[in-house]
């Protein structure tokens, strides 16, 4: 039986600026990822790939068509429940933006405590369990100005990963990074998705990493042109299958 899609989108249009000045950014995108998929999108700058992000994000308002994650409709969503949606995603951005006053397992840590629910305790024992799993289980305690920058970079995938979410979007993750870190980086993500069955939607303009995609996506001018399995997936030999 397939699976429902994670994120449903349909005939979505963008806008920026009003009146005469209004332009159109996106043009009738239809798209859907699928539970533990990785998507990377690539295509030129300015090309309307960080719009679309912020959007299925929930960082900007579905102005036209419709967009669902979950299940649940974004269009004409309010702000709580976009605040909502957004405790379900993990962000990592080309910035690792973290705080430089703060440990490494501080600054993940953070991100536990958006729930609530969660002791401080078992807080503290979940930010050091996926710092473990990213590699950084002696960098524990360190602050980020005494860590490389794949290192920081590690430390914003365990943040971004560390409650679960059912996805993880990721905007440039390896842009600042040398050839053999950012690869690093990518391999973390690929198989931290697997495990925990997080579905990644990756925007990049490194083609080094695109191996990693279960599907490539390119957008242009605002449109979606063009949706592809990856070469690595399609020279599998069919040892993994679609759903």
């Amino acid at each position: 039986m397939k699976k429902e899609p994670v994120i449903s989108i349909q005939h979505l249009n963008h806008y920026y600026g009003k009146g005469a000045l209004r332009r159109q950014i996106l043009f009738d995108i239809n798209f859907e990822i699928y539970p533990g998929e990785i998507v990377l999108m690539t295509g030129p700058s300015g090309s309307g790939k960080t719009t679309l992000l912020s959007l299925i994000g929930g960082l900007r308002s579905v102005q036209e068509g419709s967009l669902k994650f979950l299940g649940e409709e974004l269009y004409r969503a309010s702000q709580t429940k976009l605040v909502n949606l957004r405790r379900k995603i993990g962000y990592i951005f080309q910035a690792h933006n973290l705080l430089e006053f703060l440990t490494a397992r501080q600054n993940v840590q953070m991100a536990v405590e958006l729930n609530k629910y969660i002791s401080q305790q078992e807080a503290i024992a979940r930010s050091e369990r996926i710092l473990r799993a990213v590699g950084l289980g002696s960098r524990i305690n360190y602050y980020p100005d005494s860590l490389s920058g794949g290192q920081k970079q590690r430390i914003a995938i365990a943040r971004a990963l560390v409650n679960n979410p059912a996805l993880v979007l990721a905007d440039e993750p390896t842009a600042a990074l040398d050839r053999q870190s950012g690869r690093d980086v990518v391999e973390l993500m690929q198989r931290l998705a697997r495990e925990q069955g997080t579905s990644i939607l990756l925007v990049t303009h490194d083609n080094r990493i695109l191996d990693i995609a279960d599907r490539i996506v390119e957008m242009e001018d605002g449109v979606l042109i063009s949706q592809s399995e990856s070469a690595f997936v399609s020279s599998e030999s069919g040892a993994r299958t679609k759903s």
